[in-house]
């Protein structure tokens, strides 16, 4: 059987190419096959994550092909969604789950996130702040922010007195990924 994905060098971290193959043929199925209890839904996909290995699939091309299948369940779920109640509804749907967003945007910057236990490392609070400020212009104001914008962040990494909590933070923006693939 062919690749899937291009391999890495041999000496060269990449994701295990058999995870990756069993958890792509999943989605596959379940794309296929709309409906089914075991079907993904985009936050699944985004969760998604393999091992390394030398010599596996190149990290970079798994992670775009994960991206473009995390918008495919998304798109599915809106085109279903509105099919069945109306473009309102959606929209109405998105803002309620958008507000569930705001009660963070609304705290002081430095202060939006709990901080790491004391002498382990976080997200730099700066950084974060500026990210949670994009969101917020978006909202109110209508500014451009993707999904895509939100999901190729990184960010530094700092002491906690100078952080938020990586998990938090990361369980955050994939709420906010998921209201703005909604958007899309």
């Amino acid at each position: 059987m062919a690749d899937l994905f291009p391999r890495v060098g041999t000496f060269t971290l990449g994701y295990r190419a058999p995870e990756v193959d069993e958890y792509f043929g999943r989605a596959r199925d379940a794309y296929e096959q709309p409906g089914r209890a075991d079907e993904l839904a985009a936050i699944d996909v985004r969760r998604a994550s393999f091992d390394l290995k030398r010599g596996g699939y190149s990290t970079a091309a798994v992670d775009s092909a994960l991206d473009r299948l995390e918008v495919a369940f998304a798109v599915r779920v809106r085109e279903r969604y509105v099919k069945e109640h109306g473009q309102d509804a959606w929209m109405a749907d998105l803002a309620e789950r958008a507000q569930a967003l705001y009660p963070r945007l609304r705290r002081p910057a430095g202060e939006r996130f709990a901080a790491p236990p004391t002498f382990r490392t976080g997200y730099d609070r700066s950084e974060v702040d500026a990210v949670l400020n994009r969101l917020t212009a978006f909202f109110d104001q209508g500014r451009p922010l993707t999904a895509e914008d939100i999901r190729v962040l990184t960010f530094k990494r700092r002491r906690s007195w100078a952080a938020y909590e990586e998990r938090v933070v990361d369980a955050y923006l994939a709420r906010a990924v998921d209201i703005l693939l909604g958007v899309a």
